[in-house]
């Protein structure tokens, strides 16, 4: 019985043991990147060394330079007058909510300790990808100067934006950055497939829901997004050509999301008041609501342009009679287990 008892704890201390291990991270099995003495570098290393003049140019410091560890891209570390810095043209909005906050915060620490990422962007300009409110906050504060990262790789301006953490983003921000994005690149290298751009757009549908959000700042794309990601797909077309097809796939969904709001104010004029009517309308009259993925496989069950003719016909006839309290109650239950 002692015998049985003691396997039984012994048991119970290995199930906690990895219980306790089960919030560590497992370390690479593989160890990447330089050594400490392959980061260093002079400043006038032919990989910065145009960059440190640049800087001088522009009425800057050169501060020093190293290889970044993990790719090992060259950098410069480098003090710089505020007006020679610009926020990417993509970028998403300024809030001067969240700018004057920072501001705020920062003067309280009485340290500006956040070197802001910066590129060469066209026309020999001065780009930074991630540090629009930190720049706006240091305006804010009167700065003569700002430090800054900068890189030779234009290209790190798009890829950089999905690190960016300095304010967080809500699906509009995201959507209106990826777009706008998407047109800059078209400019350039329009001719280039859509799907070799994934990693800097992230994900097919805020292509989409960038366009919508242009036209209607006051889109719930949120209610779209179970629907968009089961069918929106990157294109192998060019870019250029992606664009333009999304901007037709773009004024479908407004066009279905008119339609839903009528739906919604026939719904509350029969005394539903539920904060979930959109959630539901949106849910009913999608095609691909009950379609479920098997495990590896990334194909939509259907063209996105197809699933809009559906969801479209399915809001023309959308039967308002046939909704319930119950049904409401079940969609509020699954909203909040999203939460």
């Amino acid at each position: 019985m002692a015998t049985r008892s003691k396997s039984k704890a012994s048991r119970a201390g290995a199930a906690a043991g990895r219980k306790r291990r089960a919030g560590q991270l497992t370390p690479g099995k593989t160890r990447r990147g330089l050594e400490a003495a392959e980061v260093a570098i002079a400043l006038d290393d032919p990989s910065v060394a145009e960059l440190a003049i640049l800087v001088r140019d522009a009425g800057g410091a050169p501060i020093g330079a190293y290889r970044e560890p993990l790719g090992a891209r060259s950098m410069l570390l480098a003090s710089l007058p505020l007006g020679a810095v610009q926020p990417t043209p993509f970028q998403r909005d300024l809030s001067p909510t969240h700018a004057k906050r920072l501001a705020t915060k920062i003067d309280e620490t009485a340290a500006f300790l956040d070197p802001i990422i910066v590129v060469r962007g066209e026309d020999g300009r001065l780009w930074t990808p991630n540090g629009r409110h930190r720049l706006a906050a240091a305006k804010v504060l009167g700065l003569k100067q700002i430090t800054a990262l900068i890189s030779p790789d234009e290209s790190l301006a798009y890829r950089i934006l999905a690190l960016n953490t300095e304010k967080a983003h809500n699906l509009r921000d995201r959507s209106l950055e990826v777009i706008r994005m998407a047109r800059n690149l078209a400019k350039s290298r329009g001719s280039e497939r859509e799907n070799t751009f994934s990693a800097e757009f992230e994900s097919a549908e805020l292509l989409t829901l960038g366009i919508v959000y242009e036209r209607s700042p006051r889109f719930a794309g949120g209610a779209y997004g179970a629907f968009l990601k089961k069918v929106d797909r990157f294109s192998d077309r060019t870019l250029a050509a992606s664009v333009r097809q999304r901007e037709d796939y773009a004024a479908r969904l407004t066009e279905i999301d008119a339609r839903v709001k009528t739906i919604i104010g026939a719904l509350q004029a029969r005394g539903f008041k539920s904060p979930y009517l959109r959630n539901y309308v949106v849910a009913r009259i999608n095609p691909v609501r009950f379609h479920k993925a098997k495990k590896g496989d990334t194909s939509p069950p259907m063209p996105l342009a197809q699933a809009l003719t559906r969801m479209a016909a399915a809001a023309r006839g959308f039967n308002i009679g046939s909704v319930s309290n119950s049904d409401l109650a079940w969609v509020a239950v699954g909203a909040g287990s999203g939460e």
